[in-house]
C-alpha cells in the first residue's frame, strides 16, 4: 500500500496594507488617502515587510521532503483539506479559529511573522522553528499537541455551526434580539443585545471583557476543558421579557437551547466573522453545545514547573 504523502498547508491572510491597497485599487490611491487624513503609509509598509520576511523564512523551514500549498484565508470555505496534512497557520492569532472549523483531526501549528505587532497567543511559533516544529512526531520531546475546545450551534434543520472563540446570537443590526433560552428546567422570554457563548479560549477574550465589566468572579473555562460561558448581553426586564438568566457555565453533558421569536435580522456568526453566519429567525431553534470535534494545535513544551496559563476573572462576586 502506498505511503500518504504529507502535505504542509500554509494559511495567511492578506496583510492591512494588501487590504487597504485593494480598497482603494493602486499603492498610490491607498498613500493619498491616508496622507489627505494625516496619516502615514510606513507603519503598514513595515509591518507588510516584517510579516513577509517572516512567512518566506517560515516556507523556507518546510523540510525538503514535505510539499506545500498556500491558501488564503478567503480560500477556506473552497479548500479541501486532507486527512495527513499539516496546517502552518502564519499570521495574527485570530487567524488560527478561522481554519479550526475546517478541519477535522489534523494538527496546526500557528507561526508569528511580527512579535513586534501580533501577542502570539495561538501563534506561539516563530518563523526559524518550522523546521523542528513540522518534523515532530507524537511522543517526541520539544513540543506537544494542545486539543483546544470548540463550540457547537446545531440548528433544528440540522445546519451547524462552530467557533473556537465564540458564538454570537442575535440580531444582525443593532435592533433588540428576541428569543426564548432554555437551560435544563430553567426557561426566560428575553430581549437583549444577544447572547455570546465562549469556548476557553475565547474566555480571555470577549468574555474576559464581559466578566470585568460585570464582575463576575466564577472560573471559566480553560482552553482544552469541555466547558462553555454563556453571557445575555443587556436583557431588559419588561412586562413580557425577563432578564434573570444572564450568566451561565455549560459542561459536556448540558446543552443551551434558543428559540427565535425574531421576525427577520436574526442570525447566529462564529469568532467575530458576520459572513461565516447561519439565519436565526422565528420558527427556527438551536442547540448549543460542546463539540465532539477539536483543534489540534501543536504548541512548545511548558518548561519545567511552569503552569499552563488560565484566562483572568476578576476577583469581586457577580453582581
Amino acid at each position: 500500500m502506498k505511503e500518504a504523502r504529507i502535505r504542509v498547508v500554509v494559511v495567511t491572510r492578506p496583510t492591512p496594507l494588501e487590504q487597504l491597497i485593494h480598497r482603494y485599487g493602486t499603492y498610490g490611491q491607498a498613500q493619498f488617502y491616508l496622507s489627505s487624513r494625516g496619516q502615514d503609509i510606513r507603519w503598514l509598509e513595515e509591518n507588510h515587510e516584517r510579516v513577509q520576511n517572516g512567512l518566506a523564512l517560515a516556507i523556507r523551514g518546510i523540510p525538503e521532503n514535505l510539499s506545500y500549498v498556500r491558501v488564503s484565508r478567503d480560500e477556506l470555505d473552497r479548500f479541501l483539506f486532507g486527512p495527513d496534512d499539516r496546517i502552518m497557520i502564519v499570521g495574527q492569532d485570530g487567524l488560527v479559529p478561522n481554519v479550526a472549523k475546517y478541519l477535522s483531526g489534523q494538527w496546526a501549528l500557528g507561526v508569528n511573522p511580527d512579535p513586534g505587532s501580533y501577542d502570539g497567543v495561538l501563534c506561539r511559533h516563530a518563523p526559524a522553528d518550522v523546521g523542528q516544529a513540522l518534523r515532530w512526531q507524537a511522543g517526541q520531546n520539544g513540543f506537544r499537541l494542545e486539543q483546544r475546545t470548540l463550540a457547537e450551534a446545531e440548528l433544528d434543520n440540522g445546519q451547524t455551526l462552530l467557533a473556537m472563540n465564540e458564538l454570537f446570537i442575535g440580531h444582525v443590526s443593532h435592533q433588540s434580539a428576541r428569543y426564548k433560552i432554555r437551560i435544563k428546567k430553567r426557561q426566560e422570554r428575553h430581549s437583549s443585545s444577544g447572547v455570546i457563548v465562549a469556548t476557553g479560549t475565547g474566555a480571555s477574550g470577549w468574555a474576559r471583557s464581559i466578566c470585568q465589566q460585570r464582575k463576575i468572579s466564577e472560573r471559566m473555562p480553560t482552553p482544552e476543558e469541555a466547558r462553555l460561558a454563556w453571557f445575555v448581553r443587556e436583557p431588559w426586564p419588561s412586562v413580557a421579557t425577563q432578564a434573570g438568566m444572564d450568566f451561565g457555565l455549560t459542561d459536556a453533558n448540558t446543552e443551551l437551547e434558543l428559540d427565535s421569536e425574531m421576525s427577520e435580522g436574526g442570525v447566529i456568526f462564529a469568532d467575530g466573522i458576520e459572513s461565516d453566519r447561519i439565519e436565526f429567525v422565528s420558527g427556527r431553534s438551536v442547540r448549543i453545545r460542546v463539540a465532539k470535534r477539536h483543534l489540534n494545535l501543536l504548541v512548545p513544551s511548558q518548561p519545567a514547573g511552569k503552569a499552563e496559563p488560565r484566562p483572568a476573572a476578576a476577583a469581586s462576586k457577580k453582581r
